[in-house]
């Protein structure tokens, strides 16, 4: 069995994938237990001296001039965690709660938080074996950390809160019972780093941009098969026009779509069907495809740098540095540049999402589509894709809501003392949202384009475009007259996240067979 060993190198946005996902397991490496045990020595010898350490020996926030004795140090700490622990609403996908599992031990695991080892290693005991913390997804508003929804997380640890495990809630105790652990016992500041940082956002906003870096190539995709069932020009696509543009997201979509419907050198039947066509340009929908979806693609790559750096950062507070006799309190847990990046995430899907929506509408338009309205042979009796569609326009709608930026906004708390937060907590709820409703929208998308290219038999497209159409139909049937589309669209939104999919994708995009 492999494992993803924190310590050997950078973390990566796709080992959080494995773990929160595929469920790898996770180790500690003897480096960073080295490191970790430098760290909590020194702690320990500054707490013996009588010296006062925000939050090791004094309260938070605006009761941070308040020293606490010696003996309620331990109670402090746990009172910490059960006063903050005051999330609300739905609780968090699964795959979320570890993937904050992760990030919280990979940050303590650097080395700067002063914990002990034993505390990382019950952090990881408890995502190997399964437990999943119940984590309500309201709470935080990203500025000492994503406080709420890290104390949920901590109180399982300590053998409260609830969690799931083998499919069933139960309390963090119980869970912790069935999996042959015991809560934690915690010493100084262990409270305070285990709820202090930016692992709630960022856990969100890593699974969020996976998703939507993967809809990059199905936006692509979905574009190129509508563009042969509207019979549209890849003249827009030409190489020596984006050479004189060069950003790389553009260039990219516009090899995407030469490779997609230019297969091997050779128009497809649908492409060469119309050459002759007195059409001179594409709507905007068709001919701007590299330019929108490359910019999402140029957006989505500053994301994934914040992010990758934000996962290997040190996010909470104070920070310890034994080498330098230091114990430094600052601001690392402020959100403010995830919480940028989630809205920027926000505005770029939504944008996939906004042009695939006006290829769907000029599809079911026999005025731009010349086919059947609606896509389906009896129009009037039938009502085919027409209202396919109306749902696609209402999700866009939505997105448009969404996209308003959290990370403008601000709310001072704790009487004052934290009185600029980043929102990024909001951002990234709402950017996980706006990837889910583009990947809705995408595959009625597929749909409206599959029943297209139907429509235009005999003619085939490119061998590629035939083997995606030929997947869908796999999935969907083709449209002969109006059923309910609802189990369609579950199957086409399973189908466009299966491995099966992907791999068509990846290897329709390099062409490798």
């Amino acid at each position: 069995m492999s494992f993803l060993i924190l310590g050997e190198r950078p973390l990566t946005l796709e080992d959080i994938f494995d773990v929160a996902v595929l469920e790898k397991r996770v180790k500690l490496s003897e480096s960073s237990r080295s490191q970790v045990r430098v760290s909590h020595e020194f702690v320990q010898k500054k707490v013996a001296t009588g010296d006062t350490f925000y939050g090791i020996n004094t309260g938070f926030g605006l009761l941070s001039h308040v020293k606490i004795a010696k003996d309620d140090l331990e109670t402090l700490q746990y009172n910490l965690i059960r006063s903050h622990a005051c999330g609300t609403g739905s609780y968090v996908k699964p795959e979320a709660s570890r993937a904050m599992l992760l990030l919280r031990a990979s940050n303590l695991a650097l080395g700067h938080s002063g914990v002990s080892v034993e505390l990382i290693e019950h952090i990881l005991n408890v995502l190997n074996r399964g437990i999943t913390p119940l984590i309500p997804e309201q709470g935080s508003v990203g500025a000492s950390g994503d406080l709420a929804p890290l104390s949920h997380l901590a109180l399982v640890l300590i053998g409260e809160g609830k969690a799931l495990f083998q499919g069933q809630e139960m309390s963090g105790g119980q869970a912790l019972r069935a999996a042959d652990l015991k809560p934690i016992r915690l010493g100084p500041k262990e409270g305070l780093a285990l709820i202090n940082g930016t692992q709630f956002m960022t856990a969100l906003g890593a699974l969020a941009l996976l998703e939507a870096e993967h809809l990059c190539d199905v936006a692509d995709v979905a574009g190129a098969l509508s563009l042969e069932a509207l019979r549209g020009t890849i003249r827009a696509f030409d190489a020596e026009i984006h050479a004189l543009r060069p950003h790389p997201g553009q260039a990219q979509v516009a090899r995407n779509l030469r490779s997609l419907l230019f297969f091997k050198n050779q128009r497809s039947e649908i492409s060469m069907s119309h050459q002759d066509c007195t059409r001179v340009q594409d709507p905007y929908s068709l001919r701007c495809m590299p330019q929108v979806h490359g910019a999402t693609r140029d957006v989505l790559g500053f994301v994934r740098e914040v992010l990758t750096r934000e996962i290997n950062s040190v996010t909470d507070n104070p920070l310890v540095f034994p080498a330098q006799d230091k114990i430094i309190s600052g601001g690392n847990f402020h959100g403010q540049i995830v919480a940028m990046a989630m809205d920027m995430l926000a505005i770029a899907s939504a944008e996939l999402a906004s042009i695939s929506e006006q290829r769907f509408q000029k599809l079911v338009n026999p005025a731009t589509s010349e086919l059947p309205a609606f896509l389906t042979p009896q129009s009037g009796l039938n009502s085919g894709f027409m209202i396919v569609h109306v749902a696609a326009a209402s999700i866009v709608s939505e997105n448009k809501t969404l996209c308003h930026p959290a990370s403008v906004d601000s709310i001072p708390t704790s009487a004052d003392k934290e009185d600029h937060v980043s929102m990024g907590a909001w951002a990234a709820r709402k950017a996980q949202k706006v990837v889910s409703n583009t990947s809705r929208v995408l595959g009625m998308e597929f749909m409206a384009a599959a029943q297209g290219i139907d429509l235009l038999r005999p003619l085939r497209s490119t061998e590629s475009m035939e083997r995606v159409h030929g997947l869908i139909r796999q999935k969907v049937e083709v449209l002969e007259q109006d059923r309910s589309f609802y189990q369609d669209q579950i199957a086409i939104e399973e189908l466009i996240h299966s491995t099966e999919f992907k791999q068509l994708l990846k290897q329709c995009l390099n062409q490798s067979f």
